[in-house]
Order: structure tokens, then sequence, then C-alpha cells
């Protein structure tokens, strides 16, 4: 990621909606808007001319409903040829199939068009950063889904046992305790108040977390969690 700016490309078949977006993002100090996309496969080309002129893209907002290369498509191109990319999907549908495509394609967020610009903002920022988002009704929603029978593209919860036992095993206690706040939603700032720690721990454990259990994110490694039993 751009240490002064978080570079962020729009893409949205409606010009009117990546106008706003774009209106909202300009007044946030350390935003920039490098680029913008009408569908999936412009989106594409979109990222490859910025590698090309040696820039890039720290994170992507990505419509799911677009003629041609629709949303979760794109987003599973994009974080296989870009993976230095956060996608944060948005969509004016607040449909389980959205977000469970959305985070099998590699999806970083998942937010509603409804949400406030304030949310947006936040949101841009903490995928940045390396954490996660979705929209609180649908966070509850995919993990009922997948406690329940796992929905599209995820498997039961898991019943504790070897499997379980060592996957787990590779964490240390504080890491486990870290990975059962992750979780429960709680960002890096709230770990670091739960379990007074410094920030730069936090992170470290959380660090250790996803490369030892090869999590791409905190939305799966929420995901990892509600199937083992955390």
């Amino acid at each position: 990621m751009s240490e002064e700016q978080i570079r962020v490309m729009l893409v949205d078949d409606q010009e009117l909606i990546r106008t706003g977006f774009r209106l909202v993002l300009l007044a946030e100090p350390g935003i920039e808007v490098v680029a913008e996309a009408s569908d999936g496969e412009s989106a594409i080309a979109e990222l490859r001319g910025l590698a090309q002129r040696g820039g890039g893209c720290d994170v992507v907002l990505m419509d799911v409903r677009m003629p041609g290369m629709n949303g979760i498509d794109a987003t599973d191109r994009i974080v296989a040829e870009f993976p230095e990319a956060r996608v944060v999907v948005l969509t004016t549908f607040d449909l389980d199939e959205y977000a469970t495509g959305a985070i099998r394609a590699g999806a970083s967020g998942f937010l509603l068009k409804d949400a406030r610009p304030t949310e947006l903002v936040d949101a841009i920022r903490r995928v940045a950063a390396g954490d996660a988002t979705m929209a609180p009704s649908v966070t509850r929603r995919l993990l009922e889904q997948i406690k329940a029978g796992g929905g599209p593209g995820f498997a039961a919860e898991e019943p504790s046992g070897p499997a379980s036992s060592d996957a787990l095993s590779a964490l240390t206690e504080r890491e486990l305790d870290v990975l059962r706040l992750i979780a429960e939603g709680k960002n890096n700032a709230e770990i670091t108040a739960e379990l007074f720690l410094s920030e730069s721990t936090v992170k470290t454990h959380v660090g250790r977390v996803l490369a030892k259990l090869q999590l791409r994110d905190r939305v799966h490694a929420v995901i990892f969690a509600k199937q083992h039993g955390l």
C-alpha cells in the first residue's frame, strides 16, 4: 500500500454512483481515486494499466451487478492477478448469495450501497490496513448460515476432533485468544484493549494467525473460527 495515499478504484456501471463515491472520497485526506471502471473487464484492464505505469491500487470498490463480467467474477480475477489489491464489494441487495459469493472470490469486505459515507470511508481505511469489514446484518446471517449448514461454498460447522485439534494446535494460547476475538468481530484496537497488548503486538499476532492457518484475511479467519467451534 502507498505510504502516503490509499489508492482506490471505483467499479460500477452507473456513472452517478461512481460520481457520488468519488465526491465522498475527494473530501477525505489520505485517500485518492486513481481509476474508475464500468464493468469487471474494464476494471482488470485499468489495474493492468496502473501496474504498467508503475502505479497500483490498494482498494477496489466493486459493484456486484454489472453487464458483462459481474463483480463476483471480477473479484476472483483481481484477487488472483493483483493479490496486493483488496476488494470491497458493494451492492444494493442484502442477500446471502452475494455475501458468500464475494467471500469465496476473495473479497475483504462487503457493504451495502446505503451505508453512510463515514462507514464507507472507515471500510476503505480498515481494508487498506489489512483488516476486513462487512455489513453487520450480512455478518450475522453469514455466521448463522455457516453454523446451520454452510450455504453456498461453505462447509457446515465441523465438530471438534482430530482435524480441528491439528489445525488449532499450530497456534499459541495468545494467538488463540486473538482468533477468538477476531471471530467476535473485534478490530485491532478493540483486541488491544481487551488483551492489554500494544497494537503492534496485536498486528503481529493477527499476521501469525493468518499465516499459520493459511487464511487470506480476517473474514476467512472468522469463518475458520466458527467452523472450528470457537
